[in-house]
């Protein structure tokens, strides 16, 4: 991440600030912060920490998790500041608003569409972590006039209509002075050129549709919504700006064996009450395989056995959470009376010691919760 400066101080807003205050606040410094116009030597530096900042901030999962645990709870729950690339900082407020607030010029290199497909996996792959191959419809540079939109052989023309600079001015007058408005040329779109002969493969868009297929790395440990970006992989630009980013968002199943609670997988075991009394051992389904479960004699309800790092891998962290078995034990509901009579002389024969315990079940019911 890029620093440790608490991220409402780099917004310059309070804690309590909305959404409207937060945007406001990052637009402001963007524009302070633009490589054109900025004349501190670390404007670079100072808008990759604003828009992680904002990138935070703006999204009310993320900011929930930093206002309660900072940029370490951050790390542990998945989050990884997105890579933008510097050379155009107004194309980085695009991905980030969807708009270009530095007013699009002629010849301005658009960035490409971002695409979102999704996949979904095992609870069991997410503890591994897996190379999934995703395919999804994108939009690519034509290979016949090489994104230029010309037929091959042709070349594009400067536009009449603005002279080639892309934008058209229009001046009025008004009691308060005069107003310039400028808008893009709608012959050439902004581009300021025109194509006489558009290429037959895309006919003049430079781009075509297909099919792409990419694998997909996703890390041990991650969670269920959470999305993996694949920078570049995204549609093509027109004027040959920079392809968009792939995001895949990541599905984990609900698994019936297990409850996930953060690093941790808990799961419950089925004792008689024999079984519970004399100690068994049984055999368990965990995040690696089956296993044996060895329970003492005397195991009683809502105990809770620990496999320590037998649960979730922390993502992009070290180590892994617990494994937590809750005991559950099964009472006879029907009984016949050669078992009835068994069980009362039994009773009759048990004394204080013989249920005698050290621990509350309020104590094991805390523990199974922790």
């Amino acid at each position: 991440m890029a620093g440790t400066r608490d991220y409402y101080e780099v917004l310059g807003v309070p804690r309590d600030a909305d959404e409207r205050e937060i945007k406001r606040a990052f637009r402001a410094l963007a524009r302070e912060l633009h490589p054109d116009v900025s004349e501190h030597p670390d404007a670079e530096e100072r808008f990759r920490e604003a828009a992680e900042a904002y990138e935070v901030l703006s999204k009310p999962e993320t900011r929930e998790l930093y206002d309660r645990f900072g940029q370490d709870g951050l790390r542990t729950g998945g989050f990884r500041p997105t890579d933008f690339d510097f050379t155009n900082v107004a194309d980085i407020f695009s991905a980030l608003f969807g708009e270009d607030i530095f007013g699009a010029g002629a010849g301005r290199a658009t960035r490409g569409r971002d695409i979102l497909v999704e996949t979904a996996i095992e609870l069991t792959e997410a503890a591994e972590g897996l190379t999934r191959t995703v395919t999804f419809p994108v939009t690519t540079a034509c290979a016949t006039c090489e994104s230029s939109g010309a037929e091959p052989g042709t070349d594009t023309e400067t536009c009449e209509q603005c002279g080639g600079a892309g934008r058209l001015q229009s001046v009025s007058s008004t009691i308060f002075g005069q107003f310039v408005r400028t808008q893009a040329c709608p012959r050439c779109g902004g581009s300021g050129r025109t194509i006489p002969h558009p290429c037959k493969t895309c006919r003049g868009s430079g781009r075509v549709r297909e099919e792409r297929t990419v694998d997909v790395e996703i890390p041990p440990g991650i969670n269920d919504g959470q999305r993996i970006r694949l920078a570049g992989e995204g549609d093509a630009a027109a004027a040959g700006g920079r392809a968009g980013d792939l995001y895949v968002h990541v599905g984990v199943r609900p698994d019936e064996r297990f409850v996930r609670d953060g690093n941790d997988v808990v799961s419950s075991v089925d004792l008689t009450m024999i079984q519970a009394a004399l100690g068994a051992t049984l055999t368990i389904p965990t995040l690696d395989g089956e296993t044996e479960l060895d329970l003492e004699a005397g195991t009683q309800p809502g105990a809770v056995v620990h496999r320590r790092g037998k649960g979730m891998p922390v993502l992009q962290g070290f180590g892994r959470g617990d494994h937590r078995i809750v005991v559950n034990v099964l009472v006879p509901r029907h009984l016949t009376d050669e078992q009835r009579a068994v069980l009362e002389e039994f009773e009759r024969s048990a004394g204080d010691e013989t249920y005698r315990t050290d621990e509350g079940f309020l104590s094991r019911l805390r523990a199974a919760f922790r």
